[in-house]
């Protein structure tokens, strides 16, 4: 299978959080990777998962 040009990258990070429950983990990770923030968000139970490509 070819590579697609957008597939390509001089460095891959990969991140864990980890943390207790409703510290904001998860609105770490949005704000991260969709530039959203939410104050009232509910508490995610189990795994989230999200990437972002910087250029």
């Amino acid at each position: 299978m070819a590579r697609r040009p957008e597939d390509e990258y001089d460095y891959l990070f990969k991140l864990v959080l980890v943390g207790d429950s409703g510290v904001g983990k998860s609105n770490i990770l949005s704000r991260f990777t969709r530039n959203e923030f939410s104050l009232d968000s509910k508490s995610t139970i189990g795994v989230e998962f999200a990437t972002r490509t910087i250029q």
